[in-house]
């Protein structure tokens, strides 16, 4: 009586964990059982794999097989558990030599028919196999995901037998490629944004700086418009950057074709969105809006219309740039630093402060409208437009601004300086010690914090807008000229009212 052993992964947020499977064969009566702390989908793998060895002339002996998947005190989720269970059982019976099988970690669905279909996780499954000094078996359309992870010896078949050929020498898997970068949609162009200087200014610097951005105006005011507009503007990401996007994305099943992500996310969820959608969780705690925005943009419309508990989600990923899902059984935490560009009505009726358009229940409706917004969500905000409608007769006059194209070049250059100067961190995570001013910036600022009652975070913030507003300007010192812009973007007013700084 031998004991077969597979390695595979269980996943915590983006790390794998690893998990061993082991297989016993033993007399007794005929019985498959699964033990170790397995959800539904691992305790059905029986079944899967059951009718895959059918399928390829093979049978279970009339014995009883013991699988167990180590540590047992850890809940073991998903599909991917059953190839390693197959190679296990396979290598128990001497199908394949247990040498050379328990060099390798596994992770695969079957289906009855023995074909492998691709599952969640692969990239930090090859990343954490590598490490443990191990090859990975994975399924063949995931073989260019898993390739990306280096030096790691990876096997790629498109079913349960061709596996089983290569272990036996009768066929040679050969080891797959890196698969291609991810494309994205052209993202719109500047040019079609017309009579809106202000605006254009403010997007500019967000881009450039990592800023969190609040646009507010009426309905039609081009607060969307610009929104997406703000992909084009963002330089690609570094390559430590697109691994660990990749591997939020590989996680929660997005990462199409193994296709490494190079450009920054743009999650734009619908104001329907619950909590869990938006910070992560449910009843396998997957990542997030917030985490799939991991390194790029979470664009909120209509940001009052989300529920209340939803938008206080977002506050402590904002600061901390991760987010953790608590559950009894498991506290898992995933990676959020993200940029969040929001957009909003001033009130109900978006019509606030035009009196011929406002509603009878005006301000009262501007009020409570606003009031869905919280002072601390608002106070994480660095940069606050009023987006004002263009009259037609100017839209029709208006000439054609810069293009994307000469806006983004500006902004990657800002960022050089900004990762030259702060080892890789962007202008809105940059400590407010190494903000260098001279004394008229110093001045100001200190007299506008006390003036304005800016908080300890609302006057960091605004330094790093005027950082960031500095590194536009090709400036190694902050000066009077850049704060006085950056405090500009504190004052919230919106149509007749205002909201404290």
């Amino acid at each position: 009586m031998t004991v077969a052993r597979i390695n595979t992964f269980s996943f915590a947020g983006i790390e794998a964990l690893k998990v061993e499977v082991q297989v016993q064969i033993s007399s007794g009566l005929p019985n498959f059982l699964v033990v170790g702390l397995p959800d539904k989908a691992v305790g059905e793998a029986r079944e899967r794999v059951r009718s895959a060895l059918t399928s390829m002339g093979l049978s279970l002996p009339p014995k009883r097989i013991v699988i167990n998947l180590a540590p047992a005190d850890m809940l073991k989720e998903g599909s991917h558990f059953d190839l390693p269970i197959a190679l296990a059982v396979l290598a128990a019976m001497d199908v394949v030599p247990m040498e050379e099988a328990g060099e390798f970690a596994a992770l695969g669905e079957l289906s009855l028919d023995g074909r492998l279909h691709p599952v969640a996780g692969v990239l930090p499954a090859a990343i954490a196999a590598g490490a443990a000094d191990l090859g990975l078996i994975c399924p063949q359309s995931q073989g260019g995901e898993a390739a990306w992870a280096g030096d790691v010896d990876i096997l790629a078949p498109p079913d349960l037998l061709a596996l089983i050929n290569h272990f036996r020498g009768t066929q040679l898997l050969s080891r797959p490629q890196p698969g291609d970068i991810a494309t994205v949609e052209v993202a719109a162009d500047l040019t079609q944004v017309r009579g809106m200087d202000s605006a254009r200014r403010a997007l500019e610097i967000a881009a450039a700086g990592a800023h969190n951005l609040l646009l507010i105006g009426p309905p039609g005011a081009g607060k969307s418009m610009l929104a997406a507009r703000l992909p084009g503007l963002l330089p690609d990401l570094t390559p430590r950057e697109a691994l660990e996007v990749s591997m939020v994305h590989s996680v929660a099943g997005l990462l199409d074709g193994g296709r490494l992500v190079q450009r920054p996310p743009f999650r734009e969820p619908h104001h329907s969105a619950s909590q869990a959608a938006i910070a992560g969780g449910g009843t396998r705690a997957k990542p997030g809006e917030v985490s799939l925005a991991h390194r790029g943009v979470l664009f909120l419309d209509e940001l009052p219309e989300f529920p209340r508990a939803a938008l206080e989600s977002l506050r402590q990923p904002m600061e901390s740039g991760h987010t953790t899902v608590s559950r009894a059984a498991a506290h898992i935490t995933y990676p959020a630093r993200f940029q969040l560009i929001a957009a909003m009505n001033p009130c109900r009726c978006g019509h606030l402060g035009n009196p011929a358009r406002e509603c009878g229940r005006a301000p009262r409706c501007g009020e409570d409208y606003q009031g869905k917004i919280s002072g601390p969500l608002l106070d994480r905000i660095d940069i606050v437009l009023e987006v004002q409608p263009i009259p037609p007769a100017t839209l029709a006059r208006a000439g054609v601004g810069e293009p994307s194209a000469i806006v983004a070049a500006r902004v990657q250059a800002a960022r050089d300086r900004q990762r030259a100067r702060e080892g890789g961190l962007s202008n809105a995570e940059v400590p407010l010690a190494a903000i260098r001013t001279n004394e008229e910036a110093r001045a100001l600022i200190e007299k506008a914090a006390e003036k304005l009652h800016l908080s300890a975070r609302g006057f960091t913030r605004a330094l790093r807008v005027a950082r960031t507003i500095a590194d536009l300007a090709g400036d190694d010192i902050v000066g009077r000229a850049h704060v006085a812009e950056a405090l500009s973007y504190r004052l919230r007013r919106f149509g007749n009212m205002q909201l404290p700084p």
